[in-house]
């Protein structure tokens, strides 16, 4: 969606508002929705069989992106979109959580959440690619549906492949449940109710509030960063989409990518040192770094220049990816754990998804109230947000010290 912002708006006549509900908001309504249910039903069923479901549909929705004329239409897939990937999160860190015990815990989920910076990376680098050489592709006249234009056919490109990585998913092994309430208990009968998980998140509500809200802060970042880079360059430096994709696409996958097991490496190694809130501390200085170069590099006179300050940037972007689930799942147990990811997904896409690109495009159209002030509002936006979630983190240390030292005990 970011690489093609430019012709989408062209062709369906609407504004950087309207843009943002489509990249973020329309997504995050089911995906926010369904991530609660669906993480519980990750600790009850078997979680192979759900991500598999969930891939079918994102893939699905993803191409019937390509069939949409109008901004509803278009919204509309978009939330199906959200509705596949829902299922993915909450089913995959519960499962990654028992495959290793939890002194390994850390870097497992840092490697497995690589794979959101390096699916963003390539997503930039090939989509960038693929809008290049659809460009400038004439219109296709398609029975019944009608004009397709480039940027749908780029949907169509990018959507169907998914369905392949389904039968990937018959070689997974659903692994034993581990750290339980009720010990060598693994079938489902055993599952805490709901009132219980209430009354559990509750008691320790202090610690999980400053967790959820200072990393889905983290994320609003990141969505608002991801989806508006890319049109930065276009509008202030006249780069096109695919020289853009391409190198945003590198730093993502590769510098992006690195911060994600970075950032865990250095706290797991302050956690042997004893920092138990160690996930969160490296966190806040992650915060402080986004918003020192990401206002840079927003403000810079020239690509160049932005490019170097947007490396660490991107950088520090990655440290909440790993660090969010681990310390979620540290202080956790088993029974709960796919649940609390899906509070925490729910949160993170409701405010991040749902917010940061809007956020940046409430700021463009109805402060500047010029699509060339985006920098601008890029700045202001990275400023505010990191701010807040570094008070956030910083409210909340203590509170997430006494419930790491709980886990430990028990």
């Amino acid at each position: 969606m970011a690489l093609m912002i430019e012709p989408i708006k062209r062709d369906l006549a609407i504004s950087d508002t309207q843009i943002s509900l489509l990249h973020g908001f329309a997504f995050a309504i089911f995906y926010t929705i369904l991530g609660i249910p669906l993480g519980r039903l990750a600790d009850k069923r078997n979680r192979c069989l759900i991500i598999s479901a969930g891939i079918f549909m994102w893939s699905i929705m993803t191409a019937a992106c390509g069939l949409t004329k109008s901004f509803l239409q278009l919204f509309l897939a978009r939330i199906g979109v959200g509705v596949g990937e829902a299922s993915l999160s909450p089913a995959a860190y519960s499962m990654i959580s028992d495959y290793f015990p939890k002194e390994k815990r850390g870097l497992a989920i840092s490697l497995y959440s690589m794979g959101v910076f390096f699916g963003a990376g390539i997503s930039f680098l090939v989509g960038g690619l693929v809008v290049q050489m659809t460009s400038n592709a004439p219109e296709i006249l398609i029975p019944v549906i009608g004009q397709i234009h480039s940027w749908q056919l780029t949907f169509f490109i990018v959507g169907i492949p998914g369905l392949l990585f389904v039968t990937l998913m018959t070689t997974v092994r659903e692994p034993f449940r581990r750290d339980l309430f009720v010990k060598d208990v693994t079938d489902s009968k055993h599952a805490i109710s709901i009132i219980e998980s209430i009354k559990y998140l509750l008691a320790y509500r202090k610690a999980y509030f400053s967790h959820l809200l200072g990393f889905s802060l983290m994320g609003t970042l990141t969505y608002g960063f991801f989806a508006w880079t890319p049109s930065y360059f276009i509008r202030t430096f006249q780069w096109t989409s695919g020289e853009i994709g391409f190198v945003f696409g590198l730093i993502v996958l590769i510098i992006g990518t690195s911060g994600i097991v970075l950032g865990v490496i250095i706290a797991d190694r302050w956690l042997r040192r004893g920092l138990l809130d160690s996930y969160l501390r490296v966190t806040i200085f992650a915060a402080l770094g986004i918003l020192i170069f990401g206002c840079l590099a927003a403000l810079m006179p020239n690509p160049v220049l932005a490019l170097i300050l947007l490396c660490p940037a991107i950088c520090l972007l990655g440290f909440p990816v790993g660090l969010a689930p681990a310390s979620l799942n540290f202080i956790t147990p088993n029974q709960l754990r796919g649940q609390a990811i899906s509070l925490y997904l729910f949160l993170l896409n409701l405010i991040g998804l749902g917010f940061g690109p809007t956020a940046v495009a409430l700021i463009t159209d109805y402060v500047f109230k010029d699509p060339s002030a985006l920098r601008y509002s890029l700045a202001i936006f990275t400023f505010i947000i990191a701010l807040f979630a570094i008070v956030v983190f910083l409210r909340g240390l203590k509170h997430y010290r006494r419930m790491a030292q709980r886990t430990i005990e028990t």
